[in-house]
């Protein structure tokens, strides 16, 4: 088979991991063109990794003929404009999470991907990892029974990525820890609870490091004359159409006790599994005596998750299926994203409008 050709718009830190992880798979994608808002950048990743084409601006590698995919690696603000103009290019789309800043632009998205037939994956690579992956197949087995609830968070002790710049600016990226980490730990929640329909929502949202300059991470470089508009801390409950229910809470700053790993803790009637960092396991009772059995990481390379993930993608491609995170499961996560939003700005439960349906 000839090879999938994919260009990419956004040379940053995520359109780097992209390049790494496809530079691997030479075998079926070849990397073709690049741009960013900053050509330099591009220029510096295209001598990197051999990539022919850098092109000026997104809208001259969205209409080049020679491309099949791209992946859209740049802030949230531009997911949308960029992915619907891909799509009705005919291009098919691996574009970064969350798939849009808000519910409208994520609905769109859904719609255009419908109406062009191409793909759209967003690329969670939680749910490509060896110990949730493990914990997946004995939930299809049957082994947990039924998952009637989740509890699902990540505390990040002190972890706010790039005060001042579009992470901590709501008009760039739609929120803070809530749609920057919590959208992994909810996808990944709602995929192995199997997807079930979201119908209501309660929520809140506080800000209590940001907007004193506090709580500063590692990650992006400052701009101390930025502005902090977004939460730091981010805690809801969504209940589910079948009677199941989903806890969720994630900071990028907190005065807790925590070893700031991502965790889901799935209860299901017949069993449980736990899944905290690159560790699980599994509990159920025998004989009327608690069990528990450890699961284990099996030895592979950094990244395999996203080599896994990548692979998808291309086999998507090819075989013209539905990605396992397809546009619809983008669009339920910004649905609840805006739910919980919306909760918090008016104190009350918010039901949810399912006014887009799986086909």
């Amino acid at each position: 088979m000839s090879k999938i050709k994919i260009g990419v718009i956004g040379a940053g830190n995520i359109g780097n991991v992209h390049l790494s992880i496809f530079d691997q798979l030479q075998e079926d994608v070849e990397i073709k063109a690049i741009t960013d808002v900053f050509l330099p950048l591009a220029k510096k990743r295209a001598e990197e990794y051999g990539i022919p084409t850098v092109h000026e601006t997104p809208e001259a590698l969205i209409n080049d003929a020679s491309l099949d995919a791209v992946i859209v690696a740049v802030p949230n603000k531009y997911h949308a404009p960029l992915t619907i103009q891909a799509l009705k290019a005919g291009k098919h789309v691996l574009l970064e999470k969350p798939m849009a800043i808000n519910e409208s632009d994520a609905k769109e998205i859904l719609l255009t991907q419908r109406q062009t037939g191409k793909i759209v994956m967003i690329p969670h690579q939680m749910r490509w990892e060896s110990i949730p992956m493990q914990v997946k197949e004995q939930i299809d087995r049957g082994e947990l029974g039924d998952i009637y609830h989740v509890k699902a968070g990540w505390f990040r002790r002190k972890g706010i990525p790039g005060w001042g710049t579009w992470f901590t600016q709501k008009a760039e990226s739609g929120g803070g820890p809530l749609i920057d980490i919590g959208v992994h730990l909810l996808d990944l929640s709602l995929h192995l609870m199997g997807n079930p329909k979201p119908v209501s929502v309660f929520g809140s949202t506080y800000a209590e490091f940001g907007p004193k300059k506090k709580g500063i991470g590692t990650w992006g470089t400052p701009n101390w004359n930025g502005t902090y508009d977004v939460e730091d801390i981010a805690t809801a409950l969504i209940k589910m159409e079948d009677g199941s229910s989903l806890t969720l809470d994630v900071s990028w700053a907190v005065h807790m006790d925590t070893d700031n790993n991502p965790f889901v803790h799935l209860l299901g009637s017949e069993g449980g599994a736990s899944i905290r960092g690159d560790k699980g396991k599994l509990l159920t009772e025998r004989f009327n005596q608690a069990m528990e059995i450890d699961l284990q990481k099996p030895e592979e390379q950094e990244g395999e998750e996203r080599v896994r993930l990548s692979r998808h993608f291309v086999e998507c491609i090819r075989e013209g299926k539905e990605p396992i995170s397809s546009a619809l499961t983008g669009y339920t996560n910004n649905l609840i994203l805006a739910a919980i939003y919306e909760s918090s700005q008016t104190g009350r439960e918010v039901m949810l409008n399912w006014d887009v349906e799986e086909e």
